[in-house]
């Protein structure tokens, strides 16, 4: 410890290190020690900020205004409250002016999560590149606000506009625009305002003043209005039909509570407003647009006067005419002139073009004020695509096209008020190549958005519900060449395409621009005369004063947006200009309705499906690798929401095999009557059996296979066939039956005599005397044999009977069979076979009439069945007597067949009468009667023959654990 003390003695070390400086004191008995302070330190002072706050009451809220307390360095900063939400704007401008010759002027508006107490659902979890909704907040505090600036001011002014706090109710866009205003006033940068920027509603047909996001939502009209004492600034317009009338009403209304935010912005500029400095402005000298004008009016007006030109041939003209003049300065050495060249020949072109129409009534092209452009329409224009359209107004070209998309494709909107997704989307695109320019696609442009969600607006007010069309549509708007009015053009060609893509709109959309041009008293600023002017070309905009855009269907507006140029414009003329759009947007729409006046017909292209949960989840798969898998093998595009699936596809083709992909894994409900596909699993003598639906099994008997008669089911079917078949029945244990003669067209005509076999017949008598004959499939025609007897006798029933009394062998003789093997059961004849050749046509009359009655066609597998001749019919008896087959007692019992029982009646020991339903490996499936289903299982080895439909005599010896009534066959003794 010494040694550290004389190190810290002997160093030069500075003062604040030192012993004292760190507060130890000196040490003392080998230890440290804290030295006392000699004086206590100073406490921090505090700090008082001097604010300024205005409240007063727009409609039914508390609106207040407040500065200085945050954002103190700021050329002027405004927090502007309404309820729960809070906005910060503020304003700065750069000390030197910009090379440029215009206002520099950037308004960024920016939400965030925290403004609502949540975190960003971003992989950085911070906000990044300004949203949708951002832009288009800050273009709607832009337009109001730029005009109001001087001209030749070319300082660069940003303004910023933070949300601070939300709570969800009201939209915070007016309060920054508002508070934009404020913050201008108590800046020193030369504006003016202020402005009164308002929101209204109508619901109900009552106006709603500041309405919340929950009421207009139910609203037919949603207006922002922004507009200084007695003069228009902007209009914003989103409704549902509104008439002009109406919407001329609400305009009216809005003006007077717009007006309410001004008077608290000038009371708070006077308590806390700097005072405005001394800009220099870049002024147009009036010695250089003397000589402009003396040098280029005439060759000007000459351009302007020529109807033939069009929009590039009249501003080539325009270029020359200032190259010429650029020339004449140059020679003089007018620098200072010649650094304004570009400005002063604007300003003469526009006092020309401008005079032309309020003296003349003719404009640039040689219309009346009132003429709409030629259009064409054409609808189906790309007729791979769900929907397409081409639109073209004079020069201005647009081509719309439509997808249609899930209800999972919906846009995703992180904001903070509004809708979570968006459904409807509508994106405008302005290339380089439209206005023959060179440029670069750099992201999200605010023009671009801006015009897009307009037409956006103009065409949701038509679309159909959501519960009748549940569907994500977006509208690629791309704008071919470009003349004015584009987001115009844009709305007539969607209006079109979703008509192309087989949408249900309730009608027709289109839209048209209005300008304006004024002359003005320049004393006084007042308006002496002006024009309207339909239509407005591009020239027209840029030199007008006005520009209105309007777009709605024959009953109404549906969107509506106005931009100025000037300082405000009288909402009278504002009115009258609404009657000057209806009548354009009339005769436009009479050339869209000639071309497409209702949805088109398309394949089906959606389908939406619904399933319970557990079969969705199955269709997704581990990780959603299934549903990646259908999508990638058919192009088809799969949603899964609460139980409804929902497949998107291109074609017929791809949907058809979506659906088949998912009915193989899920299947759906198994309906009598309906088609399916599957694939054959097993191949049984009497049938196949077919895997379909989502893992079903279901029964295809050899009978439905096809009309003409089969001999062998491995004829037409085969293990891992993919087949197309229909269900023919269906019971309540899940059997399924299917057939595919029920999809083949039926035979036009039966054939009309029975054809007869050409080769042997071999006739088996078996130990119950049933006869059984084996033919083959190669038949023909009957022809005249030239034996004297015939192979084959054909008896009626009496005879038979007669033979069989005289018959040698005995009825009642049976067989010797072990005690589990049953009666009535088909055997392998163990008698003799005889083999005789057929040598006489059956040409008497009773052979005919058994052939009619019969009705079917022998073949290799067919069996002689007397019991279908009892009836004043034949039977093929051979040489030998026989006793009555099960199939004879199988006539009988079904003459006196029992009545059906029921499931409470059955019990051990019951007898009736039953058919057989099923045939399995190991036993038969019978049907009881009633809706029940009973089982018999085959004992011992010996070879059994069944059919389907035979009746048996059956006695219920026991049930199942499943509660299945187990049959046994009745002894012929006991029957």
């Amino acid at each position: 410890m010494s040694s550290i003390v004389r190190r810290a003695r002997s160093s030069s070390l500075p003062n604040f290190l030192a012993w004292r400086a760190l507060g130890f004191r000196t040490i003392c008995s080998g230890g440290l020690g804290i030295a006392p302070s000699s004086s206590p330190p100073a406490s921090a002072g505090i700090k008082i900020l001097e604010s300024f706050k205005e409240e007063f009451e727009v409609g039914s809220r508390v609106v207040t205004l407040e500065t200085g307390k945050i954002a103190r360095f700021t050329n002027g900063s405004v927090v502007l409250g309404m309820d729960e939400t809070k906005v910060l704007s503020t304003v700065t401008c750069a000390k030197s002016k910009s090379p440029g010759d215009f206002l520099p002027l950037t308004v960024d508006y920016q939400e965030k999560m925290f403004a609502q107490g949540l975190i960003p659902n971003t992989y950085m979890r911070r906000e990044g590149a300004p949203k949708e909704r951002e832009l288009l907040c800050g273009r709607l505090i832009d337009r109001p606000i730029r005009p109001l600036f001087p001209s030749g001011f070319y300082h660069e002014v940003q303004i910023m506009a933070n949300v601070l706090s939300s709570d969800g109710k009201q939209d915070p866009d007016i309060l920054a625009a508002n508070a934009a205003s404020a913050a201008l006033m108590l800046s020193d940068v030369p504006w003016g305002g202020p402005i009164g920027v308002i929101r209204l509603g109508r619901i109900g047909g009552q106006i709603v003043v500041n309405p919340t996001m929950d009421e207009l939502s139910s609203s037919d009209l949603h207006l922002i209005y922004a507009c200084t004492r007695d003069k228009t600034m902007m209009i914003d317009v989103q409704a549902r039909e509104i008439t002009e009338k109406d919407l001329a009403a609400a305009l009216r209304l809005a003006h007077p509570e717009a007006v309410k935010y001004i008077d608290p912005q000038i009371r708070l500029a006077a308590k806390a407003g700097k005072q405005k400095k001394e800009y220099k402005l870049s002024m147009l000298s009036e010695k250089t647009l003397e000589k402009v004008t003396d040098l280029a009016a005439e060759r000007i007006e000459s351009v302007f006067t020529d109807p033939s030109r069009g929009k590039f041939e009249r501003g080539e003209a325009l270029e020359n005419i200032g190259k010429d003049v650029e020339k004449v300065f140059e020679e003089e050495g007018d620098q200072e002139s010649l650094s304004i060249l570009p400005k002063a020949v604007d300003t003469v072109r526009k006092k020309i073009v401008r005079s032309r129409i309020i003296s003349e009534g003719f404009r640039v092209d040689g219309r009346h004020l009132d003429e709409v452009r030629p259009i064409y329409c054409e609808s189906h224009h790309l007729p791979a695509l769900h929907g397409s359209a081409l639109f073209s107004r004079g020069d201005t070209q647009v081509l719309c096209t439509i997808t249609l998309g899930a209800p999972g494709d919906a846009q995703r909107l992180d904001s903070l008020v509004g809708p979570p997704k968006k459904k409807f989307m509508l994106h405008y695109t302005f290339p380089p190549f439209c206005t023959d320019e060179v440029g670069k696609k750099l992201g999200l442009n605010r023009r671009e958005v801006g015009h897009g969600t307009l037409a956006e607006k103009a065409l949701l007010a038509v679309m159909p519900p959501e519960e009748d069309f549940p569907y994500t549509v977006r509208i690629n708007s791309e704008v071919m060449a470009s003349d004015g009015s584009t987001s115009m053009a844009s709305v007539c060609g969607g209006s079109m395409a979703l008509m192309d893509a087989g949408i249900p709109l309730r009608a027709h959309v289109a839209g048209v621009s209005v300008g304006l041009v004024t002359d003005v008293d320049p004393s006084s600023g007042e308006i002496k005369d002006y024009r309207i002017v339909t239509d407005i070309l591009g020239l027209e905009d840029h030199l007008g004063d006005m520009d209105f855009k309007i777009a709605g269907t024959r009953n109404g507006v549906t969107a509506s947006q106005l931009d100025i140029k000037p300082a405000g414009i009288p909402l009278d003329i504002v009115c009258e200009s609404l009657e000057n759009a209806r009548k354009a947007r009339l005769q436009i729409l009479d050339h869209m309705e000639r071309e497409i006046n209702s949805p088109r017909d398309q394949q089906c292209r959606l389908a939406t499906l619904k399933y319970t949960n557990d079969a969705l989840r199955n269709l997704i798969g581990p990780m959603g690798a299934l549903k990646r898998k259908i999508e990638e093998e058919t192009g088809a595009r799969l949603s899964i929401d609460d139980g409804t699936l929902t497949i998107v596809a291109k074609n017929q083709a791809v949907m058809d095999k979506a659906q088949e992909k998912v009915d193989y894994i899920i299947g759906r409900e198994i309906v009598v009557g309906g088609v399916y596909k599957g694939t054959v699993t097993s191949i049984k003598e009497y049938g196949a059996f077919v895997e379909f639906n989502g893992g079903q099994q279901g029964l295809l008997h050899m009978s439905e296979l096809s009309h003409e008669p089969v001999s062998k089911v491995s004829d037409v079917l085969h293990i891992g066939k993919y087949i197309t078949m229909m269900c023919i029945d269906s019971d309540v244990r899940g059997n399924i039956k299917l057939s595919l003669k029920a999809l083949l067209p039926k035979p036009t005509s039966r054939p009309e005599k029975l054809p007869v076999v050409k080769e042997a017949v071999s006739v088996e008598t078996s130990s119950f005397g049933e006869a059984v004959a084996s033919l083959p499939s190669v038949v023909e025609p009957p022809q005249k044999s030239k034996l004297a007897v015939p192979a084959v006798v054909i008896r009626t029933a009496v005879e038979c009977d007669e033979a069989e009394k005289s018959s040698h062998v005995d009825k009642n003789t049976k067989p010797k069979r072990a005690a589990t093997v049953k009666p009535d059961r088909k055997l392998k004849s163990t008698a003799s076979k005889q083999t005789v050749k057929e040598d006489e046509t059956l040409s008497s009359t009773a052979t005919e009439e058994s052939r009619d009655d019969c009705g079917e066609t022998l073949t290799q597998e067919n069996k002689l069945n007397c019991t279908s001749l009892e009836n004043n019919s034949n039977i093929v008896s051979s040489s030998k007597g026989k006793k009555p087959s099960r199939k004879e007692k199988q006539s009988d019992n079904e003459a006196g067949e029992s009545p059906s029982i029921s499931a409470r009646k059955l019990k051990i020991g019951t007898e009736m009468t039953a058919k057989v339903h099923q045939i399995r490996t190991h036993g038969l499936v019978l049907d009881l009667g009633g809706g029940i289903r009973g089982m018999y299982k085959f004992e011992g080895d010996e070879e059994t023959e069944f059919e389907i439909g035979d009746t048996l005599q059956v006695k219920c010896t026991s049930f199942s654990s499943k509660g299945i009534p187990v049959m046994a066959l009745v002894d012929e003794e006991d029957v």
